[in-house]
């Protein structure tokens, strides 16, 4: 489920989460903030795939083995 396949969709991926969640990190946050503005907009039905809280830590673990991301202060910032 990293990438999307006939029958995952993009956003239900972890590819697709994880483009969500860059777009949430313009300064450092918390692994709670990044969950809790998912939670936000998933209920305005901003984000519309459902990902539970491992799925987060998935995502940032993933976005972080490939360099997109890194721990800072114990919150999570964006690589430039």
């Amino acid at each position: 489920m990293i990438v999307p396949t006939k029958h995952t969709h993009f956003s239900e991926s972890l590819l697709g989460f994880g483009a969500y969640l860059l777009g949430k990190v313009d300064s450092i946050k918390s692994i709670d903030s990044l969950w809790n503005e998912y939670q936000n907009d998933l209920s305005k039905s901003q984000y519309v795939a459902k990902h539970s809280f491992d799925n987060l830590l998935l995502t940032l673990v993933f976005l972080y083995s490939i360099g997109v991301v890194e721990e800072k202060d114990g919150g999570v910032v964006r690589c430039n």
